[in-house]
């Protein structure tokens, strides 16, 4: 039994026609009805009844054709798999990140990834939300991972992959360094270092007023190892997401009171096709072990 005959059998089985099999097969109709005959005396019995110019599948034919499919779908898997494996490496993945998210986890999750699919390339952009949505809209980045606030519209798919508290960090012996919990009440007239770039911070600085809290920053930077430098050198305390923190020996309490946190997503373009290195991405970001 060869592969090409049961392909044979397969196309007359959809057709029921032989010359239409045959066109399908690209080859001659007596090479083909050869072939099926072939088969058929292996078998032992006639997958078709003939009737002239038609043709009907037995019922041994009707009882044989699930395992035949079956034999060519095993034959064909491995060249898909192959196929499909040369697709993943073909297309970069351009992903876009929100300039206040921490690297730390979102790095095990890429290095998990680029281990699990060797040779995709992976290309990372590092901007405010805005200009993300801008470039996700106009196709010049594949997905972004952000805060989508209160959404991003219907054009958008969000993701959700984690939610974090936001903490206070303080440099080392501050005076409020003995408390386990932080209100903001408490860092009222504080020295304070100003996250220019978060994307919360026009709330906190309205709860601050609300709450009568006086906040005098006494140094301000869009750039997160700036803000946390500065703490560490002592020019004040600053607000950051808990899984921000990169540097060591900076003392972390969380925010209570009120309580702030945040959720980050994986943001793609709804109904927009994906590569197959896109489509394995957003799968293992959906599957990922993200911290809480």
């Amino acid at each position: 039994m060869e592969m090409s005959q049961i392909r044979y059998v397969l196309a007359a089985a959809q057709t029921l026609n032989f010359t239409k099999a045959a066109l399908q097969c690209n080859i001659s109709q007596p090479a083909l009805t050869k072939g099926i005959k072939t088969l058929e005396l292996a078998l032992g019995a006639p997958v078709f009844h003939r009737e002239g110019k038609r043709i009907l599948l037995s019922d041994f034919g009707r009882s044989m054709l699930p395992h035949l499919q079956h034999i060519v779908d095993e034959t064909e898997a491995p060249q898909l798999l192959a196929q499909n494996m040369r697709l993943l490496h073909k297309v970069p993945i351009r992903l876009g990140v929100m300039s206040t998210v921490g690297h730390i986890h979102l790095a095990r999750f890429l290095g998990q990834f680029e281990n699990s699919y060797e040779g995709i390339e992976l290309s990372v952009t590092e901007a405010p939300v805005a200009d993300l949505r801008a470039q996700l809209e106009n196709g010049t980045l594949d997905a972004a991972v952000l805060n989508p606030m209160d959404g991003l519209g219907e054009a958008f798919h969000a993701h959700p992959l984690y939610t974090e508290r936001y903490i206070v960090i303080f440099p080392p012996e501050h005076r409020l360094g003995h408390l386990n919990a932080v209100k903001l009440t408490d860092l009222s007239g504080e020295p304070y270092v100003d996250r220019l770039a978060c994307e919360l911070r026009e709330t906190v600085m309205a709860v601050c007023a609300e709450k009568q809290v006086a906040l005098y920053a006494r140094f301000r930077s869009d750039r997160e190892d700036w803000v946390q430098a500065m703490v560490l050198a002592r020019i004040g305390f600053a607000f950051m997401p808990e899984y921000s923190v990169s540097l060591p020996g900076l003392l972390q309490r969380p925010l209570v009171d009120p309580v702030v946190q945040r959720s980050i997503a994986l943001i793609t373009v709804r109904g927009r096709p994906h590569s197959p290195a896109v489509a394995a991405f957003v799968r293992a970001a959906k599957s990922f072990a993200w911290p809480g």
